[in-house]
């Protein structure tokens, strides 16, 4: 009788080129993605020529007010007549007493200085405008 022998060998490798495939066209999308996820209030805000490039430090409060006159402490929506509590609330535990104001280029002038009256009375010294830059 004739013996036939098996030449069959398992494959011990790991072929990792579709894996990296995948990795970097994950890797495309999400580094395209990041800018689109940046969240915040939909602010219009008004032009300036001499801004100075703002930097967001760990501890700054960031109150927005958008075109229907809503008010935002960072991205938590506030009544007005509300703002001086929550406001004097929040700069108790922080050492950081300065806070920036974003305000919609077309909410009426008024508006802005009540919010910016009841920033005051609420203790906060310290009052930035955010602008964008031409």
């Amino acid at each position: 009788m004739v013996s036939k022998q098996n030449n069959f060998s398992f494959m011990s490798e790991i072929n990792v080129t579709p894996f990296v495939d995948v990795m970097l066209v994950l890797l495309i999308i999400f580094m395209m993605t990041a800018n689109m996820m940046q969240q915040g209030v939909d602010v219009n805000l008004p032009k300036t020529k001499k801004a100075k490039t703002l930097t967001k430090k760990e501890a700054t409060i960031i109150l927005s007010i958008n075109i229907k006159e809503e008010i935002f402490i960072d991205e938590a929506k506030v009544k007005l007549k509300e703002l001086k509590l929550k406001l004097s609330k929040i700069i108790e535990i922080r050492e950081n007493r300065e806070i920036f104001l974003r305000a919609d280029k077309k909410v009426p002038y008024g508006f802005v200085v009540k919010v910016m009256a009841e920033i005051k009375e609420a203790g906060i010294e310290k009052l930035g405008m955010i602008t964008s830059s031409l």
